[in-house]
């Protein structure tokens, strides 16, 4: 199995990661199920250098937005980005155009010149580059969104009947909501147009609960909910989950075949029961440089064809993360050979 494989190659090449496998009993020779490969705590990002790439051969280096209390963001080092490319473009053809020729297209988010380190600003560039058409362009900049070129982009869309595609972070769409509505501007956006929101509101000043979310983006824009489509994806990661659309909620995230997905205990990293939230963990074949199963600091529960994202680890659950981050660094940090 490709997995464990790829669990033997993090395995000799990262000696965090060793060290951290053999304190569980785990290694190449006993783990037998991809199942059974041990997940790093995403929270050890910001206090350790994790993977097969030294910082100083990293092509690329994403970065985390949170900090630790000494201020260090979590880094992930890319020796290349070929497989995260071949990742995103064959997720996002498969789960968001879903067979669609491409359109124009406009992001709400900065470009990869502003945030070099952001994994979310390479992703979105990607889908501009590989599935927009001409004159498709970021309509976000240090002063924010570029409201008058959008709404000409989307009469202009109107107005030719090709569909349209919006994309950006869950937030930004919020306060361009809010403007639209002040300005009393609606679209009949053409059959075929789709909206991409990633990101949800962790972090922001303002919750919105998904079923208003949803609704104002169909009433603002024209656009079905079915076509509203939710990407869920992190700087930990090199594939994304997508679900399909929100007409019904929550919804059902899913993967391409190399990315998988379990529901765990945080502290044994054992599978829960069926049907039991818990601690999302997801196995990456497509993080080969990196590390491949990581532990969130997200609870869900597994569905027969994906699974459901119920939000950010609070109680045990959080006590659990906490000491699922503390027991990997002090075996990370243990000296070689003790």
């Amino acid at each position: 199995m490709l997995a464990l494989d790829i669990f033997a190659f993090q395995f000799e090449h990262d000696p965090a990661y060793r060290r951290f496998a053999r304190q569980r009993g785990r290694n190449p020779r006993a783990v037998r199920s991809w199942r059974e490969i041990p997940t790093v705590p995403i929270s050890a990002f910001k206090d350790l250098d994790i993977g097969c790439t030294p910082p100083d051969r990293a092509a690329r280096v994403f970065m985390t937005s949170g900090t630790t209390r000494a201020g260090r963001r979590g880094q992930v080092h890319h020796r290349s980005l070929d497989l995260y490319d071949r990742s995103m473009r064959l997720g996002f053809e498969h789960f968001f155009m879903r067979g669609a020729a491409p359109m124009a297209m406009a992001v709400l988010f900065p470009d990869e010149a502003s945030l070099p380190n952001s994994s979310l600003a390479h992703y979105l560039a990607l889908a501009l580059r590989h599935f927009g058409t001409p004159g498709s362009r970021t309509m976000m900049g240090p002063a924010g969104i570029d409201r008058p070129a959008l709404v000409a982009a989307l009469r202009g869309a109107e107005a030719s009947g090709e569909p349209f595609a919006l994309l950006g972070a869950s937030y930004a769409f919020v306060g361009l909501l809010d403007a639209l509505d002040a300005e009393g501007q609606r679209f009949a956006l053409p059959l075929g147009s789709r909206i991409l929101d990633t990101g949800g509101f962790k972090g922001q000043s303002r919750e919105v609960p998904p079923e208003v979310f949803y609704a104002r983006l169909s009433k603002t824009f024209g656009v079905p909910a079915a076509l509203c489509v939710n990407m869920y994806g992190m700087t930990e990661l090199s594939s994304q989950f997508y679900d399909d659309g929100n007409a019904g909620l929550p919804p059902v995230k899913r993967g391409m075949p190399w990315l998988r997905s379990r529901v765990v205990d945080p502290l044994t990293g054992r599978d829960v029961p069926p049907g039991t939230p818990g601690v999302l963990a997801h196995h990456d074949l497509a993080h080969l440089g990196v590390v491949s199963a990581i532990l969130t600091e997200d609870v869900g529960v597994m569905r027969e064809d994906g699974f459901l994202l119920l939000g950010r680890v609070g109680g045990t659950e959080a006590k659990g993360c906490s000491l699922a981050v503390e027991e990997f660094l002090a075996a990370a940090r243990t000296p070689a050979g003790a």
